[in-house]
């Protein structure tokens, strides 16, 4: 779940430089101004940042719906990733 938010985050913050498909830039190519690289490098370690951070605790509606599917599958062992594709799980 950390890496998803973390893919559209960034996604997110490089879309407005996709180039369009005309001349000789491809799809899939960004086109960064130069005076625009600052502030980009800034928005992305914030984006990093924001979804590395700890979050706090997780709510007693989001626990349950994320057990409710974890019970479903059918190994000990998708259950446990389950939760720890959802969920930071601290030992304390």
């Amino acid at each position: 779940m950390v890496e998803r938010q973390a893919t559209e985050k960034i996604l997110s913050i490089l879309r407005p430089y996709a180039a369009n498909w005309s001349g000789s830039l491809g799809r899939g190519d960004l086109v960064i101004p130069q005076r625009e690289i600052p502030r980009l490098i800034r928005d992305l370690l914030e984006a990093v940042h924001e979804v590395l951070e700890p979050q706090g605790e997780a709510s007693e509606a989001e626990l349950f719906h994320v057990l409710a599917e974890a019970r479903r599958l059918r190994s000990l062992q998708d259950q446990v990733e389950k939760l720890r594709g959802s969920f930071r799980i601290l030992k304390r």
